[in-house]
């Protein structure tokens, strides 16, 4: 599968946004849906030919003891990529421990914390995420809705705790996009018993609504919340 268009979109926002220099031990966090398989094909290729000099290994958080690790390891030896399976109880946790009636706030941090942790131990100083362009926008308008703030995913964030920088390669890409461009790849059935049935998924439906009413609205928003030049909001 040609992903030249995804590496083009990804290298700009790299250039953009700084988000890997010479020297960089980059993490990729590795699920096995299709952003992340995406992301891997993107940075393993783009790594053979970048002026930058960097290092690249997947960590996959195994959150629910059922991934399929022969895929995900032959997937990244195509490109030379390391691959590291983290063990984890997080989906024990979150739904029989916890019994959390929202998880996916918890789930998320956990699972962040479990890539930051293994990054800090391997000493790899950056995690490359797989977000894109309909997470952006979706993670805006869940902020609004719920806290009552505008508040957006950065393309780049530093964790404090544990010395690592939090990348997103992908944020220029929409998730039609990825659909294209993964065509042929053998994407993993995600494990969580709520995939599909969650508020960011709701969020998505209401946004494709907008879209309806408001042609191109999508874009629209992601251009105001990735353009923060443009800012005018009120300040005391």
């Amino acid at each position: 599968m040609n992903i030249q268009r995804a590496i083009n979109a990804m290298h700009r926002a790299i250039e953009k946004f700084n988000l890997i220099e010479d020297g960089d031990k980059v993490a990729i966090g590795l699920s096995g849906g299709k952003d992340s398989l995406l992301l891997t094909a993107c940075l393993g290729t783009y790594q053979k030919f970048s002026k930058r000099k960097f290092s690249l290994i997947a960590l996959c958080v195994d959150s629910f003891k059922n991934i399929d690790t022969e895929s995900l390891e032959n997937f990244c030896k195509s490109y030379n990529i390391e691959f590291k399976l983290i063990p984890s109880d997080i989906g024990e946790v979150v739904f029989n421990v916890r019994k959390e009636k929202n998880p996916c706030s918890l789930c998320a941090k956990m699972r962040r914390g479990a890539l930051c942790s293994t990054c800090k131990e391997l000493g790899f100083n950056k995690l490359a995420l797989a977000h894109n362009a309909d997470d952006m926008i979706e993670t805006f308008m869940l902020s609004l809705k719920h806290e009552n703030r505008l508040n957006a995913m950065q393309p780049k964030s530093y964790m404090s705790n544990t010395n690592v920088t939090l990348i997103r390669p992908l944020i220029y890409l929409w998730e039609s996009q990825i659909l294209e461009y993964t065509k042929g790849f053998k994407i993993l059935k995600n494990p969580c018993p709520i995939d599909r049935k969650t508020e960011r998924e709701n969020m998505k439906k209401i946004i494709i609504e907008i879209n309806k009413i408001f042609p191109d609205f999508n874009k629209k928003l992601f251009e105001g919340i990735i353009n923060y030049e443009r800012y005018n909001l009120i300040k005391n």
